[in-house]
Parts: C-alpha cells; sequence; structure tokens
C-alpha cells in the first residue's frame, strides 16, 4: 500500500511538471510594441552582415516573408516604391526570408528585383525570436525598440503607414 502511494505521488508530480511545461512552452514570445527589439544578427544578401543595433537612429523596417507565400509575394511591390520614397530619410527596409532552397530563392529575386536589402534564413532562427509564426510580419524597430507589428500583408505606400513613419523621422 506505501509503494501505491508513492507511485501515485510520483504521477501526480510528473502530470504537474507536464502541466507546468506545456503552459511554459505557449506563453507569448513574440516581440511587443515598446519593448527591445529582440537581438539578432544576419548575414544579407548584399553581404553585409547587420543586427538591429546596425542602424543608429534610423527607422529599420524587418519583414519576415518567404517567396511560396502569395501575400508576402504581392507586397514586394508596394515594399520596393516605399524603400524608394524613403531611403534618403533615414528608412531601411530588410526583408527576411524563411525560404529552405536557396535556387527558387534567388530565382526569385533575379525574376523580381528589389531594392531594399534581403536574407535568407532558412531555419527561421530571427522570426523565431521574434515570435513570428506566420508570415508576412513586419516589425518597424526605432531607436533598437519595436515601435510596430503588423501581422500580415500591407500596403507600404498607403497614406496610414507613411504619415506613422514619418512621424518616427
Amino acid at each position: 500500500m506505501n509503494t501505491n502511494n508513492v507511485i501515485r505521488a510520483l504521477i501526480g508530480l510528473l502530470a504537474l511538471c507536464f502541466a507546468g511545461l506545456i503552459v511554459y512552452s505557449l506563453r507569448d514570445t513574440s516581440a511587443k510594441e515598446g519593448q527591445p527589439a529582440p537581438q539578432f544578427s544576419i548575414k544579407t544578401d548584399q553581404g553585409r552582415t547587420i543586427s538591429p543595433n546596425s542602424f543608429g537612429g534610423k527607422v529599420l523596417v524587418l519583414n519576415f516573408w518567404a517567396t511560396w507565400c502569395p501575400p508576402c509575394v504581392q507586397e514586394v511591390p508596394s515594399l520596393n516604391q516605399f524603400q524608394r520614397e524613403f531611403a534618403g530619410q533615414g528608412v531601411v527596409v530588410v526583408a527576411v526570408s524563411i525560404d529552405k532552397n536557396p535556387q527558387k530563392y534567388q530565382a526569385f529575386l533575379s525574376k523580381i528585383p528589389v531594392v531594399f536589402q534581403t536574407a535568407r534564413d532558412p531555419n527561421a532562427d530571427v522570426s523565431s525570436t521574434y515570435g513570428t509564426f506566420q508570415i508576412p510580419e513586419t516589425y518597424i524597430i526605432k531607436d533598437g525598440r519595436v515601435a510596430r507589428k503588423f501581422p500580415e500583408e500591407e500596403n507600404w505606400t498607403s497614406d496610414d503607414i507613411t504619415q506613422y513613419v514619418k512621424s518616427l523621422l
């Protein structure tokens, strides 16, 4: 009878540990507006190693995307236009792709040229650091802090977005 109580206690303890592990793994780890931007370092396709601190007082528009994601692809022209409009004003767009296939990724960029910096992160390390698991998702970072998060495809030439970015400059 004593052995049965010990076994029950151990099973109960294991169940509590398991429940705690589940609750811990379900917590929201995404980057939040107003909080420091999660740190990362990645080498762009242009050969530059960047991190959120690489941009000083500039506004960083960090976009997570993939070539196989239709909303991501639809967003590219407006991101191009946005970068052209704001490049001279201290805004830098960096698009981090989670594409696993480097040939398909390069073929896409050859077909649809972009004017912003790009990087491929096939293991999705950077996007995971930001808590991004659904793409496209974009973070506007100013002075090392997340100023705003866009959890879906956006028209980067819309008045709302352009006025918001201008307010950060």
